[in-house]
């Protein structure tokens, strides 16, 4: 089935195809020794969690150095600009906590599921490997 022109501008002359999982390896990889590994997930996980903890001190100290800031600046005209700017940032910075809160344990246990099913798979196939019949010949 030949594709349409707009594909093959996409896909390229040859399209797109399918390989086995017993063929070769294509170049660029995806090859039988992928893995799924923990590490990067629980990594970026605590990076998360790192950025969580100092957006919330951030909110904590945006609020405490703002304090008093509308009463010593009365009668000036930024007054409301400047309680209009500590508002909208005390959202942003809540924001950016409450999303890296998320993403902490998000990431986390995501890292753990790959980390489990690793383990899981290569138990399944060395059962396989142990379970195979032999060959009658």
């Amino acid at each position: 089935m030949a594709l349409s022109s707009k594909w093959q501008t996409l896909l390229g002359e040859d399209g797109v195809g399918m390989t086995l999982a017993s063929a070769a390896t294509p170049p660029g990889g995806g090859g039988p020794d992928l893995k799924a590994d923990e590490g990067p997930w629980t990594s970026a996980g605590n990076i998360a969690g790192a950025l969580r903890t100092s957006s919330a001190t951030a909110v904590t100290e945006l609020g405490a150095a703002s304090e008093g800031v509308t009463g010593g600046t009365t009668g000036f005209a930024s007054t409301g600009a400047l309680t209009e700017i500590l508002g909208t940032w005390t959202a942003r910075f809540g924001a950016v906590r409450d999303e890296c809160g998320r993403l902490d344990g998000a990431l986390k246990s995501t890292g753990r599921d790959f980390g489990e099913r690793e383990i899981a798979t290569k138990q399944k196939f060395s059962q396989a490997v142990i379970e195979q019949p032999k060959n009658r010949g």
